[in-house]
Order: structure tokens, then sequence, then C-alpha cells
């Protein structure tokens, strides 16, 4: 009888270790897709960031245009080229 309890309690010690070490591989891997996640979420913020700066860059110019021609437009008198 104390043969099979300690064989069981091998058994046991044998699962218990398996199961901590599949448990921690689980949470490296899952660290390890998390923190690329964050490198993809940083490379597509970098990108709408650089596409956000050329927008801005030609919003100035259309608004320059546009203040132009409302400038000719306002022009009653003529007087204006």
């Amino acid at each position: 009888m104390r043969g099979v309890a300690v064989v069981a309690g091998g058994l046991l010690l044998i699962a218990g270790t398996v199961l901590v070490v599949v448990a921690d591989q689980q949470r490296v891997d899952a660290l390890e897709e998390a923190k690329a996640a964050v490198v993809r979420a940083e490379q597509s913020l970098e990108a709408t960031r650089d596409a956000n700066y050329r927008y801005a860059e030609q919003l100035t110019g259309l608004r320059t245009a546009l203040a132009a021609q409302e400038t000719l437009l306002s022009d009653t008198t003529g007087f204006l080229p």
C-alpha cells in the first residue's frame, strides 16, 4: 500500500510540475504576443501621425488658397487684381 501511495504521489508531483511548466510557457507566449501587439500599434500610430502631418500641410496650402479666393470674391470695388 505504501508503494502505491509513493507511486501515486510521484505521478501527482510529475503532473503538477508539467502543469506549472505548461502554464509558464503559455504566460511567456501571451507576453510575447502582447509585446508584438504593442509594436504593431506603435507602428500604426506612427504611420497615422505621418499621414496627419502630410494632410495638415495640404490643408494649410488649401486654406491659403481659399483665403486668397475669398479676398478676390469680397472685392466689390473691382480694384483688386
